[in-house]
């Protein structure tokens, strides 16, 4: 990962090529009082009236070149409409005309994000800096920037270097550096408190077996926030093993716990008047004598005991414990993040995140976050009738309903039975990949609803 705080820097008059941004509503205008040079070079680019779509125009001198870019409004840029150049562009220094960069300082940071753990040789293009004339703004830019590419880097790292040990290591990391009490529980501890958590991850070999890792932080007079993430560093299924095809990206099913160490980070770093308590149940959902099987009836720390209709169901399960782990704390706000399900993809497509909650206000203000921040999601019901689905003939419920329907509104009905008594409730059902590169956004790990769920705290607690 760059240093971000090198590729957005003041503006301060320094020497910089310019960057036109236009409106596509105004383009034809803008092309019609433009010199016959710039409208050769827009010509021979195609350059046209779409969101995207850039050209280099040529100036006095060979050198003296500066780059026309077409934005739905210039007003007010979105996070993307520079990503594309901020990926082409030769190194050097830029400054936009016709708009303040705003959010789009956030594209510029993460177009220049490479994984190149794997990769040593590919050093990829020199820096691009874009400067604004909005100092306030970087700090604020560059940390959010880098928590979105750090849970880039996490999602990205192949299941064999990112095990629950290392999940372990890196909420430690975490902690340490912002001065927060770090705790993990594993072991005969799982297994005696944590009956879910245990049976989940209790095939998985020594050194990557199941474990809990909590941060606390802030000053305990302040409001109670937990931020809950799922943490299953592999996900083959279990014995209702996944075909090929599905397990192909299962490395990513701890885009959750991904999701809260990042957050936890931004609210530890801008020293938010929050009494935190992060929780990652982390496991390895893996096949072997001592794997979970159908059937199995599990005791959770609540006490609720859960037969196993689904192996493959196994993400509910561990946050359905870390959840009465929180609890136990009396929270007023209660985020899960978690790549829960399937039927969410298939309802809602990769891109637009599945949002639950308990309280329409909460809802509300994450959804105007989600709009203000592009950082899309869609509400999804808390569908009463549907409880009926997880009932269970030897046990007091079941871990997934029969059947293909409704499947994201049965998981998060199942979560919603451990959910702190009276505290606000969000669960996000995410995706955290792009299937393919789009600017700003290369292909692989990405960050879902991060900056929402980011805004709307802020909003809230920092007043």
């Amino acid at each position: 990962m760059p240093d971000f705080s090198q590729l957005i820097q003041p503006d301060r008059g320094q020497a910089a090529r310019t960057i036109h941004v236009i409106d596509a509503a105004s383009y034809d205008a803008w092309l019609a009082a433009s010199p016959p040079r710039h409208r050769a070079a827009a010509a021979a680019q195609k350059l046209a009236p779409t969101a995207y779509s850039s050209a280099i125009l040529p100036g006095d001198a060979p050198e003296d070149w500066s780059v026309v870019t077409v934005a739905a409004n210039a007003a007010k840029l979105s996070p993307w409409c520079l990503a594309k150049l901020a990926e082409s562009l030769p190194e050097g220094s830029y400054r936009v005309t016709g708009a303040e960069p705003g959010q789009a300082l956030y594209g510029w940071l993460t177009a220049q994000y490479r994984f190149d753990r794997y990769r040593k040789d590919d050093k990829g293009q020199g820096p691009r800096v874009l400067l604004s004339s909005d100092p306030a703004r970087l700090d604020e830019t560059v940390r959010l920037a880098t928590a979105a590419c750090k849970i880039r880097d996490w999602v990205n790292l192949g299941a064999n270097d990112f095990g629950p040990g290392d999940v372990e290591a890196a909420g430690a990391e975490i902690a340490k550096a912002h001065g927060a009490e770090f705790s993990v529980v594993k072991g005969a501890d799982i297994e005696k408190g944590y009956g879910m958590l245990w049976a989940v991850g209790k095939a998985a070999g020594k050194g990557r077996e199941p474990r809990l890792v909590e941060i606390h932080w802030g000053n305990p007079a302040h409001p109670k926030v937990a931020i809950v993430g799922k943490g299953v560093c592999f996900d083959s299924g279990g014995l209702d093993i996944k075909p090929a095809a599905g397990m192909r990206l299962m490395k990513k099913d701890m885009g959750g716990a991904a999701h809260a160490l990042a957050l936890a980070e931004l609210i530890m770093g801008a020293r938010l008047p929050v009494r935190l308590h992060m929780l990652v149940p982390t496991v390895e959902n893996s096949i072997s004598g001592e794997a979970t099987r159908p059937g199995d009836v599990m005791v959770s720390r609540k006490g609720v005991t859960v037969e196993n209709s689904n192996t493959d169901a196994e993400g509910r399960l561990i946050l359905g414990d870390a959840l009465t782990k929180a609890a136990e704390e009396s929270p007023e706000l209660v985020i899960d993040f978690a790549t829960l399900t399937g039927a969410a993809r298939v309802a809602l497509g990769t891109d637009l995140q599945a949002l639950f909650a308990n309280d329409d206000t909460l809802a509300a203000d994450l959804l105007a976050a989600a709009e203000t921040e592009a950082d899309p999601m869609w509400r999804l019901p808390l569908y009463a009738p549907y409880e009926d689905q997880l009932k269970s003939d030897v046990a007091d419920m079941v871990n997934a309903a029969e059947g293909p329907w409704g499947g994201a509104l049965t998981a998060a009905l199942f979560l919603k039975r451990f959910v702190p008594e009276g505290a606000q409730w969000a669960h996000l059902d995410i995706f955290c990949w792009n299937g393919s590169a789009k600017p700003g956004r290369p292909k692989g790990g990405e960050a879902a609803g991060l900056r929402a769920v980011w805004k709307m705290l802020k909003d809230r607690y920092a007043g």
